[in-house]
């Protein structure tokens, strides 16, 4: 029997890049997929093929995180579709990246908050009640950017910070009730990268010096795997831990 048969795992920016990954090591393990994000298109090709590859039930549901209504319709389709939660895996994440501090407006710090930080919280809260029926597990993305104070990251550094701090208030209240919390910090790669080493790939040739494995992670075989293990039996025991999947440029005592 697969880890994840029959359990249902709910991944906010689900349809590409580490979410998609995520979602593909999860449907691979037989999870029921519920993927969201702002843009239809992209979350239905995702459910088609997640679908396809893996022989598993997916469901989407467009949705701003920063929007409680939103974000209370999600959790309540996920539940009408597949009855429980079992996981949740708050990874999605928008920002004014490579904007400096002094240049941020209001409108910009607000974007990484709500779409971070605020949609984290409105997630968590809406499916806690699922949770402690299944003992299940948050997982929370949040960032290197936070951790070492990355370069025009403040807005998207806050949010992150943010998510972990509260990550690990949810740890201490939520572990009677069987559930457990954890944060994951991936340097990953991803479309977008991928884009940017073709632009510049002298500067990424630098940046791959810096890491001591050579390589960027694989959202699915890197990155999901790990998540899997969190959301699995064996990880009952691991709660509000920040897990660094970064390749050795995140070392840290």
């Amino acid at each position: 029997m697969k880890r994840m048969e029959g359990k249902t795992v709910l991944i906010t920016g689900g349809a590409r890049g580490i979410g998609y990954g995520i979602a593909r090591a999860f449907a691979e393990e037989g999870a029921n997929i519920v993927i969201t994000g702002r843009t239809a298109s992209t979350l239905v090709e995702a459910q088609e093929n997640l679908e396809a590859d893996y022989g598993i039930e997916a469901l989407f549901v467009v949705a701003d995180g920063g929007d409680e209504k939103a974000v209370k319709n999600v959790v309540d389709q996920a539940v009408n579709r597949f009855g429980k939660i079992h996981c949740l895996i708050n990874n999605a994440q928008v920002s004014k990246s490579g904007t400096m501090l002094v240049d941020h407006t209001k409108e910009d710090f607000d974007l990484a908050i709500y779409s971070g930080l605020y949609a984290t919280f409105f997630y968590m809260r809406e499916a806690f009640p699922y949770l402690k029926e299944t003992k299940g597990s948050v997982i929370n993305f949040a960032s290197g950017a936070g951790l070492f104070g990355k370069l025009g990251q403040s807005s998207y550094a806050a949010a992150k910070e943010g998510i972990r701090g509260m990550s690990r208030v949810a740890a201490a209240e939520w572990g009677p009730f069987g559930i457990n919390v954890n944060v994951v910090c991936p340097l990953a790669m991803t479309p977008g990268l991928e884009k940017w080493k073709d632009e510049y790939p002298k500067l990424y040739q630098q940046t791959i010096q810096g890491i001591p494995l050579g390589r960027f992670a694989d959202p699915e075989k890197d990155i999901g795997k790990v998540c899997v293990f969190l959301a699995s039996d064996d990880a009952s025991y691991v709660t509000g831990e920040t897990i660094t999947l970064q390749g050795g440029s995140g070392l840290r005592p």
